[in-house]
């Protein structure tokens, strides 16, 4: 299904938004075409390219299933573990590693059920067909708590032999500024799961090793853009949703300072917006688009777009786009298909450069060129 009218950005719909005060909202006319590719699917919830013609598509519920992109079919994968599939927990992040690193290994997210708990858990596995064989549980996180909330968590790798990934506070604000424990942080390990030696807390006493920085409510993207920076969009409170430039051993402030609201009424969160020695954020919203996903992309396709990043929105449902200039500095902003109306959650780059994502309501799109 061809759906031409959303050709034009939308984000001169939006100039009345409150946005962070160092980026402007503007629109550039550019030709796409947004298709449906496929429907049937349960929360999509990750979603990766296997290879150029086949893509590996999580579901929150604890399945999974791979996607034919030439004939558009989907056929469910086997050898998944037990997952604590209740509130926002479930199978979360698929990623794979770039080429020549961990060859045949598929990198996984989701919520291992522990007593009467569960805990954010980072996996590996290899596919054969339609089955996934050798899991492995790299890190089983020292989240725990007994909420169903925030538990993250996307996967991005360096090419360095590193992967990132996210882990939600778990519904428990002191946890942002606890480093006894992995929630509210974001983790770095090497890709057989052990503890980089350069990481920003090895040989301390305060903070896991593991750690990479800390203060955050609910990071569900992650991405290193082109320039080798490291990215992560997180959610608020009731506004407060936060562009993070991640640097080792930072302090990003949850819950001490916060641009959101208690969801009980119209009061800060915290004692107020800047506190020495935690970070600021460099964009933020308010209100909350609640972001689902982050990628950096890499322009083969849409070189306008290139190094720009791009965040999947669920309650304002749109394709968040952001500008970031060589500083560091959100510069523009743009809320693409916001017509479509739907919870985008997982956002992918094909190889050839186009936008693969997934929408609650089960289905998966992909913007292309017009011209393709």
């Amino acid at each position: 299904m061809k759906i031409g009218w959303y050709k034009r950005m939308q984000a001169l719909l939006y100039l009345g938004l409150m946005l962070s005060f160092s980026t402007q909202v503007i629109a550039e006319p550019l030709s796409y075409t947004v298709e449906e590719v496929v429907s049937g699917l349960e929360i999509p919830w990750g979603v990766a390219f296997v290879n150029p013609n086949t893509v590996l598509i999580t579901e929150r519920s604890g399945t999974a299933k791979l996607l034919s992109i030439e004939s558009r079919t989907l056929r469910p994968l086997t050898g998944l573990p037990e997952v604590y599939a209740e509130g926002q927990g479930g199978l979360l992040d698929v990623a794979i590693p770039p080429p020549g690193e961990a060859d045949g290994w598929l990198y996984f997210t989701y919520s291992k059920p522990i007593v009467s708990a569960a805990a954010t858990t980072l996996a590996r596995a290899q596919l054969d067909g339609s089955q996934l064989v050798d899991w492995q549980d790299l890190l089983v996180t020292q989240s725990a708590t007994n909420t169903s909330y925030h538990f993250g968590s996307r996967v991005a790798f360096d090419g360095a032999g590193h992967l990132f990934f996210t882990v939600g506070d778990r519904g428990v604000r002191p946890n942002g500024q606890d480093t006894s424990n992995h929630a509210a942080t974001v983790l770095r390990l090497n890709l057989d799961g052990s503890v980089p030696k350069d990481n920003p807390f090895v040989g301390g006493t305060e903070a896991l090793p593991e750690i990479w920085s800390y203060g955050h409510r609910n990071p569900q993207g992650i991405a290193l853009d082109q320039q080798n920076r490291l990215w992560a969009i997180e959610h608020g409170p009731r506004g407060g949703d936060e562009l993070n430039q991640l640097l080792p051993g930072r302090n990003y402030g949850w819950p001490v300072i916060s641009y959101g609201k208690e969801y009980w009424g119209p009061i800060a969160v915290g004692e107020g917006t800047h506190r020495e020695g935690m970070e600021q954020p460099v964009k933020y919203y308010v209100p909350s688009i609640a972001p689902g996903s982050l990628i950096a992309y890499s322009g083969k396709a849409f070189p306008q777009w290139k190094g720009d990043l791009f965040a999947g929105a669920l309650k304002l449902r749109h394709i968040n786009r952001i500008g970031v200039n060589g500083a560091g500095e959100a510069v523009e902003e743009e809320r693409l298909l916001t017509e479509l109306d739907e919870r985008i959650r997982a956002l992918v780059e094909s190889p050839e450069g186009w936008i693969y994502f997934t929408i609650d309501s089960g289905k998966v799109f992909r913007v292309r060129p017009e011209t393709d």
